[in-house]
């Protein structure tokens, strides 16, 4: 008989299938012990009915935006609804190379449509490079401390490995920062933030960098205040155990990477020496006139392979692949 097949090994201490989600409860007892408040807080009475104020007596307000086109904005989240709902329009295309004489980098046009009453004009262009969007990422978490900002993609890359101003890489990282703000721009809250709405709108942004932008750095340290104002002396169960599944769950899709990415280079390796390999078969059918129709159809047959081996590189480079190392960039925005 058969022996049973051996499963691999595990490249952590332990599998995501062994792992109970850090949200999953098994009985109504222990939701509502998960719903239970941390002993450690005590709060005299609830946030959302305390009126929140800094030590100089200025209030804060707390809410949502109450733009007329706020409640549009939020029904943005839904990728099925019309075009007709949005009032907030971005997109990043035209990247260009820029040479000066300390650096050399590449800028994107960063173009916005809109109908909202926060923008001064309906339309806005301005050039964005790589270090602004990372300053606009920043700025978010400061202000936004209790929102998921989305992710970026790496700004590193491995010297004489990927030629960072090479037209495949530049376009990838164009895609990229385009997913980028258009998450924010879906957003019901981000979309609002003031750092936002400099980064779409100002012809010179480093200007407000050197500036500090006093107003918007006021905004952020009320905001900090509020959430800061309330200390836990010791973390919740519930936000353990969510590091913990975060921890594993990047390890896994860190090895997965790896896994495939040494897929895609063995099946490009293969796909080379099929390329050498089937003219050789049409060269002999033309020796051999007897065997010429057989050859032709073991010749026929590599083409064949070469078409859909080639298709399936490129579907896991261009499709799988992205995704995946985006999950992982969510797992650390996540942290």
């Amino acid at each position: 008989a058969a022996s049973a097949p051996k499963t691999l090994p595990s490249s952590g201490p332990k599998s995501l299938r062994e792992m109970p989600h850090p949200l999953a409860t098994s009985s109504s007892e222990e939701v509502g012990a998960a719903l239970t408040p941390s002993p450690d807080l005590v709060l005299p009475r609830s946030i959302a009915d305390k009126d929140l104020s800094l030590p100089n007596g200025t209030p804060v307000d707390t809410s949502s935006p109450a733009s007329s086109s706020s409640l549009l904005n939020r029904l943005q989240l839904d990728d099925d609804l019309d075009v007709e709902t949005r009032d907030l329009f971005v997109t990043v295309d035209d990247p260009k190379k820029h040479v000066c004489t300390m650096e050399t980098y590449i800028t994107y046009r960063v173009t916005t449509k809109t109908t909202r009453a926060e923008f001064d004009l309906p339309e806005y262009s301005v050039r964005r490079r790589y270090q602004d969007f990372d300053w606009l990422r920043n700025k978010l978490e400061e202000s936004q401390p209790t929102h998921l900002i989305p992710p970026l993609p790496e700004k590193f890359v491995v010297k004489g490995v990927v030629d960072r101003f090479s037209e495949e890489f530049v376009e990838t990282r164009r895609k990229a920062l385009d997913k980028f703000l258009k998450r924010i721009t879906d957003h019901p809250v981000l979309s609002f933030n003031e750092h936002f709405n400099v980064f779409l709108t100002a012809k010179d942004l480093n200007a407000y960098k050197k500036q500090g932008m006093a107003l918007l750095s006021k905004v952020g340290e009320s905001v900090k205040y509020v959430t800061g104002g309330y200390k836990l002396r010791s973390r919740p169960l519930e936000f353990a155990a969510i590091g913990d599944y975060l921890d594993t769950f990047s390890l896994k899709l860190g090895t997965i990477d790896r896994i495939a990415q040494r897929i895609i280079k063995e099946q490009l390796e293969y796909l080379v020496e099929l390329r050498e390999y089937g003219p050789v078969y049409s060269t002999w059918g033309g020796l051999e006139i007897e065997l010429s129709e057989p050859l032709e159809g073991v010749s026929a047959c590599i083409g064949n392979c070469c078409t859909a081996l080639e298709e399936l590189s490129e579907d896991m480079t261009e499709d799988f692949l992205p995704v995946l190392r985006e999950y992982i960039l969510y797992a650390e925005s996540m942290k």
